[in-house]
C-alpha cells in the first residue's frame, strides 16, 4: 500500500506542474480552433473549390476504380486542413520566438565575463591583466 501511495503522490507531482496544465490548456485551445479551420475549410474554402471544379461540395468528390471508391475532395479538404493549422503553428512559433529574442518574456540573462585587461596605475594605459610590467611606460605592477 506505501507504493501505491508513493506512486499517486509523484502522479500529483507531475500532474500539477506548470507544465502539464499549459500543455493541457494548450491542447483544449487547438482543438477548439481546430473546429473553427475546420469550419473555414469546409464551408468556405471548399465549397469556393467546388463551384470551380462544377459541384457544390468539393469534399464529396470521388471517382472508382473498378468497386473501390476514392475519396478524393475528402483527402485534399484535410489536407487544406493541416496546411492551414501548419501555417498557424509555425507563425505562432515564429512570433513566441521573436518575443523572446526581444527578451519580454523575462529579464535576459546575461553572463559577465572574467575582464582580461586591466589599467596601468602609473601610464593609465591599458594592459593583460596578467602582465607584471607595463609594456608602455615599463613600471613594475604589484600582483592582485
Amino acid at each position: 500500500m506505501k507504493k501505491r501511495g508513493k506512486i499517486i503522490g509523484e502522479f500529483k507531482e507531475f500532474a500539477l506542474k506548470g507544465n502539464v496544465i499549459d500543455l493541457a490548456v494548450g491542447i483544449l485551445v487547438g482543438s477548439a480552433f481546430q473546429g473553427i479551420v475546420n469550419s473555414l475549410v469546409k464551408d468556405v474554402i471548399t465549397p469556393f473549390i467546388g463551384l470551380i471544379g462544377g459541384s457544390l461540395n468539393f469534399a464529396d468528390r470521388v471517382f472508382w476504380m473498378g468497386s473501390a471508391k476514392i475519396a478524393y475532395g475528402s483527402f485534399i479538404t484535410a489536407v487544406i486542413n493541416f496546411l492551414i493549422m501548419a501555417f498557424v503553428i509555425f507563425l505562432l512559433v515564429k512570433g513566441i520566438n521573436k518575443i523572446k529574442t526581444l527578451s519580454l518574456l523575462g529579464p535576459k540573462q546575461v553572463e559577465e565575463k572574467a575582464p582580461t585587461t586591466k589599467k596601468c596605475p602609473f601610464c593609465i594605459s591599458e594592459i593583460s591583466i596578467e602582465a607584471s610590467r607595463c609594456p608602455h611606460c615599463t613600471s613594475v605592477l604589484e600582483a592582485e
